[in-house]
């Protein structure tokens, strides 16, 4: 897995974002790239390539779904588990590989 967190605060608030890339090979088909968002630990929206759509938990990310499924947010998101995990879990698969024979 590839996991990636932004993190911000304000007066004590806490707001990140994990985007992960799941994958079991370096096929596009085997790669599961989810980005989801969190205020103060808790989840309130999740894209998941799999679903296609961002998904709403909490009032608010229902209607950040509501939003971003109709505008450049979601075709952004569609895109990234071939520009940004294809990519990234080759390298790592290569690396995995390569390092598989050698004792340590």
């Amino acid at each position: 897995s590839l996991f990636f967190i932004t993190v911000c605060t304000a007066d004590g608030f806490r707001y990140y974002m994990v985007a992960e890339c799941e994958f079991n090979s370096s096929k596009l088909n085997d790669i599961e790239y989810t980005l989801s968002y969190y205020y103060n630990k808790l989840e309130f929206i999740r894209f998941s390539s799999s679903v296609g759509k961002y998904v709403g938990y909490t009032e608010v990310g229902i209607k950040n779904a509501e939003s971003w499924n109709n505008g450049q947010e979601v075709i952004a998101s569609r895109g990234a588990k071939e520009s940004y995990c294809l990519n990234n879990v080759g390298n790592e698969v290569e690396a995995a590989l390569t390092k598989s024979g050698e004792c340590v």
